[in-house]
């Protein structure tokens, strides 16, 4: 089939939204639609065309994430769809396979992206670098461990989400830098992150919030939507889903989930997006009452190795030579010396010297914010060691606390 790849333009974006609506089955509503508009990089946008027909795209929206040791420009990509009519026609690997040729052309080292389907990126070298945890917690059984952090400073208020959009920015801000894999959000992401329409909702009703602070100023929020329902008997059954929750110290989490969790009529918190670190977890006296279920999050892809690994910071002092396989982005593939301490690195070719470690630049991409130790890779026969404790050296250089968590969809 003869296609023509060429970029995006916003005259293209109805009929991205027909691909996209296909290719999901999923109706976007028409504020949606206007919200997501405002977050696409269309000049480094995908389409593929078959004649005049849209019939599948890859999307970026450009953004800052923080790393192991900083914040870094990364590429998101999202809405990657091809039209049912044209699948396994060689659409995406033209699409993936130019994107990524296109962002080492214009000097993006990483490329991020959320998986609709967990085995398709894996074939464009992207690895599996986070992991979310969902919980669904009866508030009957949330009782916090005797020693949980009291602060008798703080108090909360309730907030109108909109008005206190403010105090939502500078919270989340000042927390920006803590873990890998939160991403700076601009004006029109926290448009989107806020849309409050009916189709918002899912049935859950508007949009609630509390604040926490001292006198200082806040140290805290919790955003959420309470579904109210009672049983046959007439006893309160609602549901609370939340949708955020950021504390910036432990006293100040500790009491925004009371909060959540001793809400009136409420008989089960749930949240499909926490860390898998999350405090929480230590918390809660009977942590079993989380019912946590484990996913996957943030694949990450290696776009120009040679600029990548320099840009991150490591636990502790590494010397090793990395022979990188890599089909899709034959730049990568080569030997690479990767010398570094725990304030700067480098990373250069060095095709002459003996191999080290030999793995798959999706690994590379795992492990790349700090949370995927090499062992269990090398275990599974993905990493080769060539020499001995090369392998146990890179991952505990490449290994980051805490844990790796974007904790929002781009």
């Amino acid at each position: 089939m003869s296609l023509n790849l060429r970029p995006l333009t916003e005259n293209d974006y109805p009929a991205w939204i027909r691909t996209d609506e296909e290719a999901f089955g999923n109706p976007i509503p028409p504020h949606r639609r206007e919200l997501f508009k405002e977050l696409i990089d269309f000049d480094r946008s995908l389409g593929a065309f078959d004649g005049e027909e849209l019939v599948g795209a890859t999307c970026i929206c450009g953004f800052t994430m923080t790393v192991p040791g900083g914040p870094v420009p990364v590429a998101g990509i999202t809405a990657v769809a091809v039209l049912p009519s044209h699948r396994r026609r060689g659409v995406l690997s033209g699409l993936m396979t130019r994107q990524l040729g296109a962002l080492r052309e214009q000097g993006e080292a990483i490329a991020a992206l959320y998986a609709s389907e967990a085995a398709i990126y894996g074939r464009f070298g992207y690895g599996r670098a986070s992991d979310n945890l969902a919980f669904d917690i009866p508030t009957h059984s949330s009782a916090f461990v005797r020693h949980a952090p009291v602060d008798p400073s703080l108090r909360l208020r309730v907030v109108d989400p909109v008005a206190a959009r403010s105090v939502f920015e500078k919270v989340f801000e000042a927390q920006l830098d803590s873990r890998p894999g939160l991403y700076a959000r601009t004006p029109a992401r926290w448009d989107t992150f806020l849309s409050d329409q009916e189709s918002d909702q899912g049935g859950a009703g508007p949009l609630r919030a509390v604040v926490v602070e001292d006198d200082e100023g806040p140290r805290g929020y919790a955003i959420f939507r309470i579904k109210l329902a009672f049983t046959t008997h007439d006893v309160p059954d609602g549901e609370l889903r939340l949708k955020e929750l950021v504390g910036l110290d432990p006293a100040a989490y500790a009491l925004l989930w009371r909060h959540v969790l001793d809400r009136d009529l409420v008989s089960r918190v749930r949240t499909a997006q926490r860390p898998p670190d999350d405090p929480l977890i230590h918390l809660l006296a009977e942590p079993r009452h989380l019912n946590a279920a484990w996913m996957d999050e943030l694949w990450v892809r290696l776009v120009d190795v040679e600029r990548a690994l320099p840009l991150r910071r490591y636990s502790a002092p590494v010397d090793v030579v990395i022979e990188v396989e890599d089909t899709v982005c034959p730049w990568n593939a080569r030997r690479w010396r990767l010398s570094a301490d725990t304030r700067q690195a480098r990373c250069v070719p060095a095709d002459d010297a003996e191999a080290d470690v030999v793995l798959p630049v999706s690994v590379l991409g795992a492990a790349y914010l700090g949370g995927r130790p090499l062992a269990a890779v090398q275990a599974a026969g993905v990493v080769r060691e060539l020499r001995e404790g090369a392998v146990r050296q890179l991952s505990a250089a490449m290994s980051w606390d805490p844990a790796p968590w974007c904790g929002l969809i781009f």
